[in-house]
């Protein structure tokens, strides 16, 4: 007896989950994509062979189609799955030939079976069946519970019509709580636009996918590649207990003790993921620091890096995670650039409104005349009529001594309503800076699409170290439509 040799992933976990979780719900939506009763039920054999069947049916797919499943002209048989569940189920070279170019070397390549039986013990036989059935007459039978199955099927033999109806089935069924399901699953059949689509899902309803079950059976690849993103859309203190709560997981599944030494090394290149310096220091005390996951030094340094300035260097990442979809866009409301520009604890103000909403991510700022410095800096943006402070940042920026302008990013995006008059402030600790003059009082942005953005701005009342809409700092806004 031959066999088709190769392992199947375990996959009967994910299919299971994939069935209960909101795609198995959904018994509308899943009715109106799988064509036909799920391919598990179709067992019966055609053993009894009919006279003159053929003229029974009018068309080459009815022809094909009644040969499905049938011992009738059967030249070959496969054993597929195992033990018990195992099922011998016929089929006809030709017609797999025809349609997988892994069934054609099988028979007529140069290594070519001679069997009539084969044996397939790492393939489901309800995935079979819909395989088969596809090759046989188009038809796509897919259900909740066979899709994962019968995406491996598909891509062992080859035959990616059918994968796509898997991928489409999935991408139809996908939501928070499977996201991550789904997305180890992209990952492991090399499904690019399915991968992309879960990481999409992700990103929008963060809180809804750490909270979902499955992921905490994510593999530490999966798990490195969305704590990468930029994008999530979540609290990173929420995001480090999720993190967490998957190195419990994985402690259990490799057999060791629940200590925070054995979280610290499974969590390996995880943990330098998680951006800390983005936690409120309130944040951090409460959980971070008493976790016992980063070292005595790592706590030290970032409690520096909170509560003094200058900042020490710390090895996690500052970069705000922004959720935000689009093109990044940046307005410069000055024509030119000048020097000299003094700093003594007073805050560089300008008022400004827009016509549309917009998310504000950060400010660009001018840097020293005198070469690359380092400069302390906390910027904010207040809703001027309510004197309330919407967002603000305790940070530093480097320069290089040019009379660019440099990035310094709010820790989250902040929303901007239309008609508003709001804030920008800076309050910069360093040597004496490029400035801007001839400045704008309205500034349009145009996207590549056609849509405009207006910046109106007005110089802030009071104490604002000499910054107006003519002259002086913060010359960028820089925001998300």
């Amino acid at each position: 007896m031959a066999t088709g040799g190769g392992t199947m992933p375990n996959l009967e976990g994910q299919a299971s989950n994939f069935a209960h979780s909101g795609a198995g719900r959904s018994g509308a939506a899943a009715s109106a994509v799988v064509a036909g009763p799920d391919p598990s039920s179709a067992l019966g054999l055609h053993r009894e062979p009919m006279y003159n069947w053929q003229a029974t049916k009018s068309s080459v797919k009815e022809r094909f189609a009644f040969l499905f499943n049938n011992e009738l002209l059967s030249d070959v048989k496969f054993v597929v799955g195992k033990g018990r569940q195992a099922q011998r189920i016929p089929a006809h070279k030709f017609v797999l030939a025809a349609g997988s170019a892994v069934f054609d070397a099988m028979f007529n390549g140069g290594m070519a079976t001679t069997s009539a039986e084969i044996e397939l013990p790492d393939v489901e036989p309800a995935a079979f069946l819909a395989l088969l059935r596809f090759l046989y007459s188009d038809e796509v039978h897919i259900g909740p519970e066979t899709v994962m199955t019968t995406l491996y099927t598909a891509k062992k033999y080859a035959v990616p019509a059918l994968e796509a109806h898997c991928v489409e089935f999935l991408t139809k069924h996908l939501r928070a709580d499977n996201a991550f399901m789904l997305l180890t699953q992209a990952r492991l059949f090399d499904e690019p636009q399915l991968a992309s689509l879960c990481l999409d899902t992700i990103d929008k309803s963060t809180a809804d996918a750490i909270s979902a079950e499955g992921f905490t059976d994510i593999d530490l690849d999966t798990l490195c590649a969305v704590l990468e993103r930029d994008t999530l859309g979540i609290r990173e203190s929420r995001l480090f207990a999720a993190v967490v709560r998957w190195a419990e997981a994985e402690c259990y599944r490799q057999q060791l003790p629940l200590t925070s030494e054995n979280k610290q090394k499974v969590l390996g290149k995880a943990l330098s993921l998680i951006r800390f310096p983005l936690m409120t220091v309130e944040e951090f005390a409460a959980g971070p620091a008493q976790s016992g996951i980063l070292f005595d030094r790592e706590v030290v340094n970032l409690f520096l890096h909170f509560t003094v300035n200058p900042k020490p260097r710390v090895d996690y990442i500052d970069r705000p995670r922004c959720c935000l979809r689009g093109k990044e866009c940046s307005i410069n409301r000055f024509q030119q650039v000048e020097s000299r520009w003094g700093y003594s604890g007073t805050s560089d103000r300008i008022r400004f409104s827009v016509n549309r909403r917009i998310s504000v991510v950060g400010f660009g700022l001018y840097g020293s005349i005198h070469g690359p410095t380092d400069y302390q800096v906390n910027i904010q943006i207040i809703e001027s009529d309510k004197s309330l402070t919407l967002g603000q940042n305790d940070t530093g920026f480097s320069c290089d001594g040019t009379a660019n302008t440099f990035r310094v990013m709010f820790k989250e995006p902040i929303e901007i309503i239309p008609n508003v008059s709001y804030t920008a402030c800076a309050t910069l600790k360093g040597p004496d800076s490029h400035y801007g003059t001839k400045g704008l009082k309205k500034v349009v942005h145009e996207s590549t699409t056609g849509t405009k953005t207006t910046f109106f701005f007005l110089s802030s009342p009071g104490n604002n170290n000499g910054t107006s809409v003519e002259d002086g700092q913060i010359p960028e806004i820089i925001f998300y439509t």
